[in-house]
């Protein structure tokens, strides 16, 4: 039986920037993952994604993906037509369980979790910015596009610091 993060060959941390109509599917824009025991990264853009069968990193027995809230993740993967990975550690339930009744001045999203652990956390306007972008849907310009996709990296590399701390992992 796994204990935790460390018991994993490979420990992948995704985030996808997608719109989602109510009711629908969401229509994913990009995707950023990154390795954490290795540091190999992968950004991709919208059409690259659809031209791929399967995700990118793998989702087997061996693999750990972790997310802030995963369930948008998950989505993503069903909408792409992409197998669901195995093993899934969703921070964003795990941050609510450590603190389910304590009073969050920043609320429990990413932002919200990053504050409470002491973390430097994007500002919350250029957060809400982009992911208003993202919910407008394309077509994109190519700054807009560099735009998403860097949002969407800096919320892959403050997972590896919250699962951190939550985790006591190296």
């Amino acid at each position: 039986m796994r204990q935790g993060p460390a018991d994993f060959a490979e420990v992948w941390c995704i985030d996808f920037e997608f719109y989602q109509p109510p009711g629908e599917r969401p229509d994913p824009h990009c995707l950023v993952a990154r390795e954490i025991n290795g540091g190999q990264e992968i950004r991709l853009w919208q059409d690259e994604l659809r031209k791929l069968s399967a995700a990118p990193y793998s989702v087997g027995h061996d693999s750990l993906i972790v997310a802030y809230y995963a369930t948008a993740e998950v989505g993503c993967h069903l909408a792409l037509g992409w197998p669901v990975p195995i093993n899934v550690l969703d921070l964003y339930v795990e941050f609510r369980n450590l603190t389910n009744g304590k009073q969050l001045p920043c609320g429990s999203g990413l932002h919200g979790a990053l504050t409470f652990f002491g973390f430097d956390a994007m500002g919350a306007l250029y957060k809400e910015a982009m992911q208003k972008l993202a919910q407008r849907g394309g077509p994109y310009t190519e700054e807009e596009k560099t735009a998403l996709i860097g949002y969407c990296a800096e919320d892959v590399l403050s997972l590896p610091k919250l699962l951190r701390r939550m985790y006591g992992f190296r």
